[in-house]
């Protein structure tokens, strides 16, 4: 099994590409099941979350073309064998459960397994059930597998969603496209990649108007055709190499970033003392001082503070001056880095959903073991910032999530080798 050792200590200085957005892209793909004509995405992430969805839309008869070292995906649904999603692959993957929209629009059927994925809290399956059955569909739970079926095709319907949730915006969203009759999803999730979403399903013929407000309009259409669309940069990859620097020292520019995309990260950084500054190119970020400041953070839905950039903050603040507090409202279990970074020094008590974090002057390295995919990058830069060496095992977390991530911190200067055991 593959670990990841960090030796502490080095400024960092210079240039990281950021990738397309993971979570963009494996919206993205099941966009194909909606049209027989091909789809082509490109600044695809080469990740092994790309891997598993595409091994799943294979296993229902999609083609999928690589190319471009991955960089480009093209797919094509035109001659599909099934309208099934093992749970052998969707367990491996919470996204998975995004084929299932698609297939009830276009198919008026579908057998989807209950997903998988990071151990960090209940990620129920209800909203996305309740907001299909308002446009008509017909779902069971049977033997750990939803039983769907819409024998008219799904019918336009106002979808109040009770959380904004973006799994189930992204599932009605693509299920409304081919629906009869108009769509109005309610309290929308407003995410980047919700927005990104729109752009290509709209490039491929849809009729939708307000995405990115909490209230998205979608006119049904006949069918949809082919389309090319760039994914849109990863707006947690950004955020994460964006804090490499606060934790090692030096400057590095993180190619392709924009504001819009971390703009409540990036006013919590400025609370903290770092300097975020936009170049022609993307986002340049360094430490105004020796030590961080303390900072308080809650994590809510886009345009709020990301879920998934509280892993790496947290380690971010073990070294910053003063207390912080951190609440995590999004979900649950989620503070399972707290015990790794106590173990390299850090202060940091949990009660809940809450995590006060005192800062210290230095961490220490130390054997460490990643608990999801975000834990495991925040334990990684925590190695930046720490004395001696660090070692994270279980790492397979991490290559869910971020591509040769080895290669990009040592291109700007950090210590650090992937070894197998």
């Amino acid at each position: 099994m593959d670990s990841i050792v960090v030796t502490g200590g080095t400024p960092l200085n210079g240039q990281i590409a950021i990738a397309g957005a993971k979570n963009a892209a494996l919206t993205l793909m099941p966009a194909t099941l909606l049209s027989e004509e091909p789809l082509t995405l490109t600044n695809a992430p080469r990740l092994s979350d790309i891997a598993t969805m595409t091994a799943l839309l294979q296993s229902l008869g999609v083609e999928v073309t690589s190319m471009q070292d991955g960089k480009v995906q093209v797919l094509s649904s035109h001659a599909m064998t099934s309208t099934t999603a093992d749970y052998e692959i969707v367990r491996k993957m919470r996204a998975s459960n995004l084929v299932l929209g698609p297939l009830l629009a276009r198919h008026h059927r579908a057998v989807v397994s209950l997903p998988g994925g990071c151990a960090i809290g209940a990620r129920p399956m209800d909203i996305h059930v309740t907001a299909l059955e308002a446009m008509g569909a017909e779902i069971e739970l049977k033997d750990g597998y939803l039983h769907a079926k819409a024998p008219g095709g799904l019918k336009g319907a106002k979808v109040p969603l009770r959380f904004a949730s973006v799994g189930a915006t992204e599932n009605v969203l693509m299920a409304a496209t081919l629906a009869k009759g108009t769509t109005v999803i309610e309290n929308a999730a407003r995410e980047p990649e919700i927005v990104d979403l729109a752009k290509c399903l709209r490039s491929m013929g849809a009729q939708i108007e307000g995405e990115g407000t909490a209230t998205v309009t979608i006119q049904g259409v006949d069918h949809l055709g082919a389309a090319t669309h760039p994914v849109v940069t990863d707006r947690i990859e950004l955020g994460t190499y964006m804090l490499a620097p606060v934790f090692a020292g030096g400057e590095v520019e993180c190619l392709g970033g924009r504001l819009d995309l971390v703009g409540s990260f990036v006013e919590k950084l400025d609370a903290a003392g770092v300097d975020v500054t936009e170049t022609k190119d993307g986002l340049k970020v360094k430490r105004r001082t020796d030590r961080a400041k303390a900072v308080d953070v809650t994590t809510e839905v886009f345009p709020g503070f990301p879920t998934d950039l509280q892993a790496q903050m947290m380690a971010m603040l073990c070294t910053a001056d003063g207390t912080s507090v951190l609440e995590e409202k999004i979900f649950e279990n989620r503070f399972m880095h707290a015990p790794e970074l106590i173990r390299m020094g850090a202060d940091i008590e949990v009660q809940g959903g809450m995590a006060t974090v005192r800062g210290v002057e230095r961490l220490k390295g130390a054997p460490v073991m990643a608990t999801d995919l975000r834990a495991s990058v925040s334990l990684i830069l925590a190695g930046l910032a720490a004395e001696g060496e660090t070692k994270v095992s279980r790492i397979y977390h991490l290559d869910r999530g971020y591509e040769h991530i080895e290669e990009k911190l040592s291109g700007v200067g950090a210590k650090i080798e992937r070894i197998s055991e």
